[in-house]
């Protein structure tokens, strides 16, 4: 089931996505003692995490992060990384946060690096992933055909040029050869054991993937979709980006079953 949470505009949406998170990371506090949570980048989060940061209600000292993805061989004082982004973004507007996880996309050894990820995210069940979808549907940067079996938490992806180009096109790099080949990414099954997802889809370049991912059947060739199999999936969408469903919402929330 994916809970489709509509508003007019795209900060409006953002700000809906970053206090229904701040809820969820609360009461897993509540009823655990600790959070751990996976945060995503690119421009889709960017209004979501401003927002998400002045939940002051949230004791973020009690709030383990973790890194969604990143580039293969970047360094992270590239404008690009997305160690930078969420440094700028998040870590460094929480002082209080309890811990986080980044990748190291420019390990020397990124089959160590992979391993070291692996075995920590093995010892924090997530209780909530923050992410985005791809023009093509990806879910973090397992593009399509994604692999959906794999039961490791992280693994080395290549990027399709769907993905490479949009990367380009939201001017993280200054030409499209300058996007990196491969990333490493968390897998769509290790997504898929979070106990809640919250999706911040802006804008009208993914209208098109909204609709598959909402509309159509589960499938590789749009990883998003697979959410559709998830107990608790929260997609924010503004106006733009809910263009092309076939049947418009027409209220605040309405819940899609497959």
């Amino acid at each position: 089931m994916i809970d489709l949470c509509y508003h007019e505009e795209k900060v409006e949406s953002a700000t809906a996505a970053a206090a229904f998170g701040a809820r969820a990371i609360a009461q897993a506090i509540d009823e655990r003692g600790r959070a751990n949570i996976v945060v995503a980048t690119g421009a889709s989060q960017l209004e979501m995490l401003d927002a998400l940061v002045t939940h002051d209600e949230v004791s973020w000292r009690q709030v383990t992060g973790f890194h969604l993805d990143e580039y293969v061989g970047i360094s992270q004082t590239n404008r690009a990384s997305f160690r930078r982004y969420l440094r700028e973004r998040f870590t460094e507007r929480l002082p209080a946060l309890g811990g986080f996880h980044f990748i190291e996309g420019d390990a020397p050894d990124c089959d160590a690096e992979i391993t070291r990820l692996n075995q920590l995210l093995d010892q924090h069940p997530i209780d909530l992933t923050f992410a985005g979808i791809g023009e093509n549907g990806h879910l973090a940067f397992n593009d399509p055909p994604a692999d959906f079996t794999s039961t490791a938490a992280f693994k080395r992806v290549e990027l399709d040029p769907i993905c490479r180009l949009q990367q380009f096109r939201e001017g993280w790099f200054a030409t499209l050869d300058d996007v990196p080949a491969e990333a490493i990414s968390m897998t769509i099954q290790r997504i898929m054991t979070s106990r809640t997802v919250v999706l911040t889809v802006p804008d009208a370049r993914k209208a098109r993937a909204v609709r598959e991912v909402l509309e159509g059947p589960v499938t590789n060739t749009w990883p998003a979709s697979i959410l559709q199999q998830h107990g608790s999936c929260h997609l924010f969408l503004d106006r733009a980006a809910a263009s092309e469903l076939t049947s418009k919402p027409d209220q605040a929330r309405v819940s899609i079953h497959r």
